[in-house]
């Protein structure tokens, strides 16, 4: 499965400014403020076409305090969700007492824990990583985080030898459908509903989801796998040892889906964990589908103010289509069935290179490129990088000038124009080597006084014209 990462140290070492670097987000609070991540936080990573999950945690401090206290539990589960620990400590500050009381917490864990010194910018790496030697570590990693130094070099090094992450196509047929969302919304309840009287399964269900299950079953003469997992829950929540697994497993089923249901409690409306699922899924690629469950038996009044609530906070998910259910009486459940098939066809469309092109034309000539520094910026062609989620690859000139508003438009207009329903997409930018910039370097050397053929040639008539005056005289 994928590698799961945990940054663990005492606050304020830097833990939070790694994760952000490594997800490209800001979904981990920072500031210069001692013990700001109170919970763990889940991000999804990649680096050079391997995909990782990491989790970002409070701190260990050492401190006898409710908050504290807190905290540590935290970060204790979230050592033992990971494969490997990345132990957080400030170059700058130096070895403190705290620092030692943490490591030999992580010496009696059976997990691979390495040593990354931060904050190593403006000082002697080498001079920090043996102040810390004394803590025992074998892997020791000297990076800045705030400024991405070394920060490359250290994950390429931990993923160097994590085997490629497959899912096993011989046991999971068809296209695998995961069902998330927060404990108690419906989903094995949805996912009865889906299978219906005339299912083909594989396996039965328990009666309560503690791990992801994957259930393959034919419907219509379409082969499908549904993921029922269980409940994200708030981290506070989570007391018993056979749920301390469950937001790792229910991102690892993401990561292992074609599409992603999303279930979100109508009468409970949509929680930070809801848009943090979203997130998640987003930053994964997969095709997503947003239903909305408990949807009878709630007045106009509550169901317009639910809508609204879904309109405002949900407008950077516009390609995802939501639907409104009720798993329990079968209402809305049956179209959910298309709704798969629709954005799972989206996300592995074969794209030609000549569709792409015409479409990137069409868009261009509707609304040109910005200029930038007296150049305006040409779009030649494009083509399939990728599919699920579907990678548009741009050629053009000047392509890492293009502003985010004309990157924007022009999504949105590859979207519409093939009709991508229940898909994000990707767009990327590549700039083409200039063909005539070899002809402007010897142009530009042409024109160098003493250099080109006609200065020579107007240097040596000077000199002649000298020696026959002197010859004359």
């Amino acid at each position: 499965m994928l590698p799961v990462i945990a940054l663990v140290g005492r606050p304020n070492v830097g833990k939070s400014t790694l994760f952000n670097v490594l997800t490209k987000s800001r979904d981990a609070l920072v500031a210069d403020y001692p013990g700001l991540t109170r919970d763990r936080k889940y991000g999804h990573a990649m680096f050079q076409d391997k995909t990782y999950i990491l989790i970002d945690t409070g701190g260990l401090s050492g401190e006898s305090e409710a908050l504290d206290e807190q905290m540590a539990k935290q970060t204790l589960l979230a050592i033992e969700e990971a494969n490997l620990v990345l132990f957080l400590v400030d170059g700058r500050g130096g070895l403190t007492a705290a620092d030692e009381g943490i490591a030999r917490q992580l010496r009696k864990m059976d997990k691979d824990i390495q040593l990354v010194i931060n904050k190593t910018d403006g000082i002697d790496a080498e001079q920090a990583m043996a102040d810390f030697s004394t803590l025992g570590f074998a892997e020791v990693h000297a990076i800045a985080a705030a400024h991405k130094r070394g920060v490359p070099q250290l994950i390429d090094n931990l993923l160097t030898d994590w085997p490629e992450w497959q899912a096993d196509e011989k046991d999971h047929k068809g296209i695998k459908v995961a069902i998330v969302g927060k404990p108690n919304v419906g989903k094995s309840t949805l996912v009865n509903r889906m299978l219906g009287e005339d299912r083909v399964v594989a396996m039965d269900m328990p009666g309560t989801t503690r791990d992801s299950i994957y259930i393959p079953f034919e419907h219509n003469g379409c082969d499908y796998t549904l993921i029922d997992t269980a409940g994200v829950r708030r981290q506070r929540k989570v007391k018993e040892t056979v749920e301390k697994f469950s937001v790792i497993k229910t991102l690892q089923a993401v990561d292992q889906s074609n599409v992603t249901i999303i279930l979100i409690d109508a009468r409970e409306g949509i929680s930070d964990q809801d848009l943090h699922l979203l997130g998640y899924t987003i930053d994964s690629g997969r095709a997503l589908i947003i239903a909305i469950n408990k949807w009878d038996g709630m007045s106009d009044y509550d169901k317009d103010r639910v809508k609204e609530d879904l309109q405002r906070r949900l407008s950077f998910v516009q390609f995802a289509e939501i639907y409104f259910i009720s798993a329990l009486h079968g209402s809305g459940v049956g179209v959910l069935y298309k709704a798969i098939n629709r954005a799972y066809s989206s996300a592995t469309k074969n794209l030609s290179t000549n569709e792409l092109t015409r479409i990137l034309e069409t868009a261009t000539q509707a609304h040109q490129p910005p200029t930038v520094r007296g150049r305006r910026i040409k779009l030649r062609y494009a083509h399939q990088g990728g599919m699920n989620p579907p990678i548009i690859v741009v050629h053009g000139n000047q392509t890492d000038l293009i502003p985010k508003s004309y990157s924007r438009y022009l999504m949105n207009h590859f979207i519409e124009a093939l009709d991508l329903r229940g898909t994000p997409m990707r767009l990327e930018f590549k700039t083409g080597a200039n063909p005539y910039a070899e002809r402007a370097v010897s142009k530009s050397r042409k024109k160098q006084p003493g250099k080109t053929p006609y200065k020579k040639s107007i240097k040596k008539k000077n000199i002649t014209r000298k020696r026959e005056h002197s010859r004359h005289k």
